[in-house]
C-alpha cells in the first residue's frame, strides 16, 4: 500500500478524532491537521461550562439517532459502528475516566475539559499526526488524483485525501472550500438558543428553575417537556434548548418573535388542578395562597402567577373566590408569553445547516461529488439537541472518516 498524504482542515473534536483514527489505522500515511486559529480544540475547552460534555448515556444507536433534528436517518448506521458506548471505551482505554450524571450527560470525572484536550493532543502526537495552528486552508485546487492546498502568504502543499472538519457554519472557510469542490450547502441558522422574554413578572425571577414544564409554540408542531430556567433575559434550560433545536428553521422564519405557551403542571389536567386548589382550601383555609404552591413549583414563581390573576399577597384560601381559582388553574396549565429574540447558548453555539447530506456517503464520510474529499462534524447538516449529542456526532463521523481515509 502506497503511503498517502492526508490533510485535515480543522483542529476541533471531529478533526482530531479523524486524524487519530487515520494515523492509527495506517501509520505509514502522513496525517496533518491545519487549524486556522491559535489553539486546537477550543470548543471542547468551553463545552459544558468548561467540563466537556463528552457524550450521552444513550447506548442504543437507533434511540441515539432520534436526538438529532437534522441527520437522524443518515446517522443510524454510523452510530451502530461507533456509538456512545464506543466513545466511553475509547477514552477509558486511554485512562480518561468518565461519569454519567443524573440527566444522562457524560463528563470526565475530573470535571475539566483539559483532561479531554490533553488526551486528544497526546494521542495525536503519539500517532505521529502533524499539528499546524494559525495555518488555515484558504482555497483548494483539484488535480486528477490529488488536492492542492493554498494557505496565506502564498504557501501551498499537495495531499491525496482531504477532510473538511471546520465546524459549524460560523466559520465560512469550510463552506467556501466545499462549494468550490462541487457541494451545495443548506443555509445556516442558529440552533440551541434561549428565548428573550420581556414579561414584567418573569423578569423578577432570574435564577428560578422548574424541573418539569411543557413548552410549546401555538400553530406549530413544536412541543417539548423538561427542566426550565428563568434568566435575566428570559427563558433557558433543557426544555427551551431542545425546542429551539427542533424548531431552528421554523423560529428563524418567524424572526424569533412568537408566543410561547407553558404548562407548569403537565401531569395534571385543569380539572385536577382545580381539585388540588379545592383541597388546599379545605385543609389549609387560613393559610396564605402565596405560601402554598402545588407540587414542586418554586414559591417565587407561584407568587408571581398568583399575582398575575389578581390574587394578592394577603389572600387566604378561605377567601379565594371561585373565579380566581378557575383563572389560576387556567394560567397554571396555559401561560402564554411573548418571545422577542434569542441568545445563543455560549457552551454549544450550534448551527443547523451545512453540507447537503445527500452528497455524502455515510459509510465512509466521503463526498459523492468529489472523490478523495471527506467530511466530519458540524460542517455537515447534522446537529443534535443539548446533552453531548453534537460531540458524539463529531466522534462518530470523525472515526468513520479517519478509517476510510487510511485505506
Amino acid at each position: 500500500m502506497v503511503p498517502k498524504k492526508i490533510a485535515i482542515a480543522g483542529g476541533g473534536a471531529a478533526g482530531f478524532f479523524a486524524a487519530i483514527a487515520c494515523a492509527r489505522a495506517n501509520p505509514a500515511n502522513q496525517v496533518s491537521i491545519y487549524e486556522r486559529g491559535p489553539d486546537f480544540l477550543t470548543k471542547v475547552r468551553i463545552s459544558g461550562g468548561g467540563r466537556c460534555n463528552v457524550t450521552h448515556a444513550c447506548f442504543d444507536p437507533r434511540a441515539m439517532s432520534e436526538r438529532y433534528p437534522r441527520g437522524e436517518r443518515p446517522l443510524i448506521s454510523p452510530l451502530h459502528r461507533f456509538s456512545s458506548s464506543d466513545t466511553v471505551a475509547w477514552f477509558e482505554e486511554r485512562e480518561v475516566k468518565l461519569k454519567i450524571e443524573a440527566d444522562g450527560r457524560i463528563f470526565p470525572v475530573t470535571d475539566s475539559s483539559q483532561t479531554i484536550i490533553d488526551c486528544l493532543v497526546n494521542e495525536a502526537e503519539a500517532a505521529g499526526v502533524r499539528l499546524f495552528s494559525r495555518k488555515g486552508i484558504e482555497t483548494v485546487g483539484r488535480t486528477a488524483d490529488s488536492f492542492e492546498l493554498h494557505f496565506a502568504r502564498g504557501e501551498t502543499t499537495i495531499c491525496d485525501r482531504l477532510l473538511l472538519a471546520t465546524g459549524g457554519t460560523r466559520s465560512t472557510s469550510g463552506e467556501r472550500i466545499a462549494q468550490s469542490l462541487g457541494h451545495t450547502l443548506l443555509p445556516a441558522v442558529p440552533s440551541l438558543f434561549s428565548f428573550h422574554v420581556a414579561n414584567p413578572w418573569l423578569r423578577l425571577l432570574p435564577g428560578v428553575s422548574v424541573t418539569d414544564v411543557e413548552v410549546s409554540i401555538p400553530r406549530t408542531a413544536l412541543r417539548e417537556r423538561g427542566a426550565l430556567l428563568v434568566t435575566h433575559q428570559g427563558l433557558s434550560g433543557p426544555a427551551i434548548l431542545r425546542l429551539s433545536a427542533w424548531g431552528a428553521r421554523v423560529l428563524h422564519g418567524l424572526e424569533y418573535e412568537f408566543t410561547l405557551r407553558l404548562n407548569w403542571l403537565p401531569d395534571l389536567s385543569e380539572e385536577e388542578i382545580r381539585e388540588r386548589l379545592r383541597s388546599l382550601r379545605e385543609s389549609n383555609p387560613n393559610r396564605r395562597v402565596h405560601n402554598s404552591p402545588i407540587a414542586s413549583l418554586p414559591v417565587r414563581l407561584w407568587e408571581q402567577l398568583a399575582l398575575a390573576v389578581g390574587i394578592g399577597p394577603e389572600t387566604r384560601w378561605t377567601t379565594l373566590s371561585r373565579g380566581q381559582a378557575h383563572a389560576f388553574a387556567s394560567l397554571l396549565r396555559r401561560t402564554e408569553l411573548p418571545v422577542n429574540g434569542k441568545s445563543l447558548n455560549k457552551e454549544e453555539f450550534v448551527t443547523c445547516g451545512g453540507v447537503n447530506l445527500r452528497e455524502v456517503n455515510f459509510k465512509t464520510m466521503e463526498s459523492r461529488v468529489t472523490p478523495g474529499l471527506y467530511f466530519a462534524g458540524e460542517l455537515l447538516d447534522v446537529d443534535g439537541i443539548t446533552g453531548g449529542f453534537n460531540f458524539q456526532a463529531a466522534w462518530t463521523t470523525g472515526w468513520i472518516a479517519g478509517h476510510a481515509m487510511a485505506r
